[in-house]
């Protein structure tokens, strides 16, 4: 399954996963009388012919989304809706850059997570971008907290950042699936769980969208499948250390659409939180490729040492 390492197309690849997941954002904030639930489904839904006509093209439509790892497929699926859910609904409360700046903090999440379940150690480096980020999170979100915690804005401040943490649990199952199963199985296994679970949101009450609406949601859906296969090949080209800094252009994006679109302007406090959490997750990526590169050396030392 694993591919030789090309690493200007894998970034290419994340470049563009990116900036389409950002206009698919704008397109979730745009249709903002719709409820989270409902715009997951669409989103999830119609990512599913996009999975499709990806297969036919590529010639692997038959067997394409084969897969015997069930389990994997459904606790990522869980877990990735749960993510995906969570950071709709704060793109509802929130402006568009602050969800996107909040949500940088998926990597500095996935260092503590990976500590918690796979043990991996926390050393002097790992431990001070861990801080830097969370100093960036609490820059950026005191001003929403300052009224209390019942207010609009301090409710989305806390579904984006679970969603961060959904985000990073997440990348775990991906990157360990990405071995074993397809691009498109992924994709659209996800897909179809996060469309399925959607319909638990029925309840709580959906809505007839209006004509601009429909044309958000179908076109969210469409650009987030096209987006969701793109950044999982990316994975299959580059290392995660070397495509992680690349998905930091959603920032310049979101603060051009969210300024051109919806009016919002970045404040100075954002933008310094930003700032802080983007400068620790560069470092945990910067420090990720040296230990990988150290791992490399060591298993071609005692490769030598065996012959």
């Amino acid at each position: 399954m694993s591919t030789a390492p090309r690493p200007l197309r894998g970034i290419a690849l994340m470049v563009s996963a990116i900036t389409l997941f950002t206009v698919m954002a704008a397109f979730v904030k745009a249709a903002e009388n719709v409820p989270a639930g409902q715009t997951m489904f669409f989103r999830s839904l119609l990512a599913l012919p996009v999975v499709m006509a990806w297969l036919a093209w590529t010639g692997g439509l038959k067997g394409g989304i084969r897969t015997r790892n069930w389990g994997g497929h459904a606790v990522r699926g869980i877990v990735g809706s749960a993510a995906m859910g969570l950071g709709f609904a704060g793109l509802k409360l929130l402006p568009l850059p602050e969800v996107t700046a909040i949500r940088f903090v998926t990597p500095v999440v996935l260092v503590i997570l990976a500590a918690l379940i796979l043990g991996e150690r926390l050393r002097l480096i790992r431990i001070s971008a861990v801080v830097v980020g969370l100093v960036g999170v609490v820059v950026i979100t005191a001003p929403r907290f300052s009224a209390g915690l019942g207010t609009v804005e301090a409710f989305g401040v806390l579904v984006t950042l679970g969603s961060a943490c959904m985000a990073a649990l997440a990348q775990i199952f991906v990157k360990s699936m990405s071995e074993t199963e397809t691009t498109a199985a992924i994709v659209f296994w996800f897909s179809a769980t996060a469309a399925t679970l959607a319909l638990l949101t029925v309840p709580f009450g959906w809505v007839w969208p209006t004509p601009a609406e429909w044309g958000f949601l179908v076109g969210a859906g469409l650009i987030g499948g096209t987006g969701q296969i793109l950044l999982t090949s990316s994975y299959r080209h580059a290392e995660a250390s070397t495509l992680a800094p690349f998905t930091y252009v959603s920032i310049l994006w979101s603060i051009l659409i969210g300024y051109v679109w919806f009016a919002e302007v970045p404040t100075l406090q954002m933008l310094a939180g930003a700032a802080l959490i983007i400068a620790a997750g560069v470092a945990i990526v910067l420090r990720e490729r040296q230990l990988g590169l150290q791992r490399t050396a060591e298993r071609k030392v005692d490769a030598k040492g065996i012959q």
